[in-house]
């Protein structure tokens, strides 16, 4: 069986479904983001340039060079450059309050970078797909359309994105109230819709198991590293560090998802990655956070580090680097 010719079974329905689902995530994330966010980044804009460089340079870049070294097959390789080429997942705010990170930079990062992503999202699967050596033959096969990719892009993701800002601006009691509820339900539903999906696909599944896994926990494990390591290089500080791997190494694999039963048919490698994508990454997000809460807990007595000295010498760095004043904020709280 070669999975490059596997095409996973979902109806119009359920690709309707999926599409709402993703829709409810960019709107309970706008909901959760004020225009004070989109200021932070004006202000200060170093972090965002330095994460949007690693998101849209840098992780595809990366990921185009691993689809030629580890054992993937040319659905795969483009399933990889797919879920790298997708904008940041939003629990990666979830991870960075739980990591001890800046979540008000995570939140702002979040905020504009999937206004970007509406427009960057389509051409940067058009290009490196394109270069690939073997993946760009799918993407001929398929008559990959960026332009009519980007409209799509636009109607799940864009317009609940800015129909969320404006509710946020005009009724901001109404939308503090609802985004808790928006933001766990659409998270569970996107949750539950990608084990449903494996589940009725388990045998194509477990046939291509242990590639899979390698594949998808090497790639994910890079992400996270992307994140941190370009950050350490931009002279950032600890909790913009934390705030940076999770901005960086969490993807919205979900939105990849529904874009592969949308423009490519359910092709069973890119289906399969992308679905396993959108699991692994909030199980090993939640390791990474909860290992790094632990940690700078032990060291300095709280999961932010700003009981000690040190702490308190990091968080004056952080202040200087993102313009946000000394509190933070956790999700669903108004920066």
């Amino acid at each position: 069986m070669n999975i490059d010719d596997v095409v996973l079974n979902f109806t119009p329905g359920t690709l309707l479904i999926l599409n709402v689902v993703l829709g409810l995530i960019m709107f309970g994330i706008a909901l959760d983001t004020s225009v004070e966010d989109f200021k932070v980044v004006a202000r200060k804009p170093k972090p965002f340039i330095i994460a949007i460089l690693a998101q849209l340079i840098v992780l595809p870049a990366v990921t185009f060079a691993l689809t030629l070294i580890l054992p993937v097959t040319p659905s795969m390789a483009l399933g990889m450059i797919l879920v790298a080429c997708c904008p940041p997942g939003n629990i990666s705010q979830v991870l960075t309050h739980r990591s001890g990170g800046n979540v008000a930079l995570s939140v702002s990062m979040t905020a504009v970078s999937n206004l970007l992503y509406i427009v960057a999202l389509p051409l940067s699967v058009a290009f490196w797909g394109s270069l690939h050596p073997t993946a760009r033959t799918l993407l001929t096969a398929v008559e990959l359309n960026p332009w009519q990719m980007l409209l799509d892009i636009f109607l799940i993701i864009g317009l609940p994105f800015l129909v969320g800002l404006a509710i946020r601006a005009r009724f901001a009691a109404f939308a503090a109230k609802v985004q808790p509820f928006v933001k766990w339900f659409s998270l569970l539903a996107l949750v539950g819709f990608i084990v449903a999906a494996l589940a009725g696909n388990w045998a194509y599944f477990v046939a291509f198991l242990g590639v899979i896994l390698v594949v998808v926990a090497i790639h994910d494990a890079v992400a996270l590293a992307i994140g941190y390591g370009t950050a350490v290089v931009g002279g950032l500080g600890t909790r913009e560090r934390k705030a940076m791997t999770f901005e960086v190494g969490i993807r919205n694999a979900g939105l990849g998802l529904g874009l592969v039963f949308t423009f490519f048919g359910g092709l069973g490698g890119m289906a399969i990655v992308a679905g396993w994508w959108g699991i692994w990454d909030i199980i090993a997000g939640l390791i990474v956070a909860s290992l790094w809460a632990l940690h700078t807990r032990r060291r300095t007595g709280t999961p932010k580090g700003d009981a000690t000295r040190h702490g308190r010498r990091e968080q004056r760095r952080s202040d200087a680097a993102t313009g946000n004043p000394a509190t933070d904020h956790a999700p669903g709280a108004t920066p």
